[in-house]
């Protein structure tokens, strides 16, 4: 992949400094930050309110995205912790609620009594079922990147990151 390529970029009049009312940025840098961490909000914000329609948070969507992958094997918190994409989540609690609502199990983990071994139930991934049946309209947020964008970009956000597969 060639992180080279420059995509075609809006017109003027449109983009960060029009969305947040702000003509100028000290540097380059700061209006990448900026427009990350706006970029960010503003694509939670749509997936909240896209989970609201299921009735779960995005960090229950979270948990029981982790737990569809490990099925049938369960998981302690701990592990849920470590894999959760917002590592500042209070897991328990939130493990608790998707209790209530049965959409996971919680159970002694028979090795460890320590350990709470947690699992989705059939309702959860019923949930996940209906969700990922609306995924169109989840990944409308991009609708405006072609497949060779969307590869650029993630190529640059893990470059970013420092965990490019280069």
């Amino acid at each position: 992949m060639n992180l080279l390529i420059k995509p075609e970029i809006q017109s003027d009049n449109m983009g960060l400094e029009k969305d947040i009312k702000q003509q100028q940025f000290t540097s380059e840098n700061q209006k990448l930050i900026i427009n990350l961490v706006f970029t960010n909000n503003w694509l939670t914000e749509k997936i909240r309110d896209f989970l609201s329609t299921a009735d779960i948070t995005l960090q229950q969507f979270n948990i029981l995205r982790i737990l569809r992958g490990s099925h049938p094997q369960p998981l302690s918190t701990l592990t849920i912790r470590e894999r959760m994409l917002d590592k500042m989540s209070d897991t328990s609690r939130i493990v608790d609620r998707l209790v209530l609502k049965g959409l996971v199990d919680k159970k002694t983990c028979p090795s460890d009594k320590r350990l709470v071994d947690i699992s989705i139930t059939k309702e959860g991934k019923k949930v996940l079922a209906t969700i990922d049946q609306k995924e169109k309209e989840v990944m409308a947020v991009v609708a405006n990147l072609n497949q060779e964008e969307m590869e650029i970009l993630n190529g640059l956000l893990d470059k970013m990151r420092g965990s490019s597969a280069e």
